[in-house]
Order: structure tokens, then sequence, then C-alpha cells
């Protein structure tokens, strides 16, 4: 249990912050599209980068900083655009949330922009694979106990995201709101993109 907890509470520590791919899911759970969809991609891809740090990997990760860098310019361009976009969406959008009249995404697209959220960020490796995978050594025959409560935080969190942004859903009745969380997300995507390019 005291591994389980342990797994957990790193686990639940390292994706709190407000990123681009917890702004992604917020966003959709505001807007009521394909929130089950994005919670499963987000949770599932934490759970197989976990077992796959857990596993040793994270050793061939360290070995091989490439693969990090690859993650890291895909990532910062990705995300460039993306808040190019949450900008114009901040100057275009006309009125506030109603979520029968804004859901516009496919199912498709807003599963491959979650993708690319969760696939193109470094940060996600160096927090799953090689964070994780680095203190799970210490666990031993209990590292499947420290596994379960990491991969735990994850769906708890994404889900707790996803479907909890609801309750924020009279706020956003008001289209200013709307507007300061459109710049906001531009502003995230913005700084962690840049943050990506310049990093050594």
């Amino acid at each position: 249990m005291h591994a389980y907890l342990f797994g957990f509470s790193l686990g639940f520590s390292l994706i709190l912050a407000i990123g681009a791919q917890n702004a992604f899911v917020l966003k959709q759970g505001l807007k009521d599209e394909h929130v089950l969809l994005v919670c499963l991609i987000c949770a599932l891809s934490d759970a197989l980068l976990i077992l796959v740090g857990v596993s040793g990997f994270h050793a061939l990760v360290a070995a091989f900083p490439a693969l990090v860098d690859i993650a890291r310019f895909g990532g910062a361009a990705f995300l460039f655009a993306y808040g190019l976009l949450s900008f114009y969406n901040a100057l275009r959008v006309q009125q506030g949330l109603r979520p029968s009249e804004i859901s516009s995404n496919s199912a498709w697209q807003s599963a491959l922009t979650c993708l690319a959220f969760t696939w193109l960020n470094p940060h996600v490796y160096l927090d799953t694979v090689v964070l994780l995978g680095s203190v799970s050594t210490q666990f031993g025959d209990r590292l499947a106990w420290f596994a379960g409560g990491a991969v735990s935080a994850s769906f708890l969190f994404f889900f707790m995201l996803g479907f909890g942004a609801r309750l924020l859903r009279p706020l956003f009745a008001d289209v200013r709101a709307w507007r300061v969380l459109d710049f906001a997300i531009g502003c995230v995507m913005w700084s962690i993109a840049t943050h990506l390019a310049l990093m050594d």
C-alpha cells in the first residue's frame, strides 16, 4: 500500500500543473465535445508511458537524449500553431458557451489533436518514463503497486478535469470568459513552446 500511495501521489503531482494537454482537456470538457474519448486517450497514453518507464526503458531514453529532442522541437512547433489558433479564436468568438452550437470538431480531429498534445510533449517522457521510471527502481517486488498508483492518478485526474469542467459552464455563458480562456490557453501554448525551443 505504501508503494501504491507513493506512486499515486507522485504521479498526481506531476500532471497537476496547467499545461498544454490539461488546457485542451479542460476546453473539451467545457464544450462537452468528445470528453470521454479525450480523457481515455490521455489516461491510456500516460499508463502506457508509465509502464514503459518502470520496465527499464528510462535508461534507454537517458542514454539517447535525441529521442527527447525530436519530441521537443516537434512539440514546440505544434504548440506555437495551436497557440496562434487560440489567439485567433479569442478575437473571433462572438457568443458565450453553448455546447450544442460550438461543438464542431469530429471525433477524429479531437483524437488526433489530443494525441499530438500527449506524444509531442517531451515533458511527458521526462515525467513518466524518466522520472517515474527512475523512482520505481527503489520498490523492487512492489513495482507493480507503484506503477498501479501512478496509473490510477492519471485516470482520476483526467476524468475529474474533463467531466468536472461542466461545473464551470455557467461562467462561460459570458462571451468575455470564453475570450479570456482562449487568450490564456494561447499564452500557455506559446510559453511552453518557447521553453521547449530554448531549453538545453
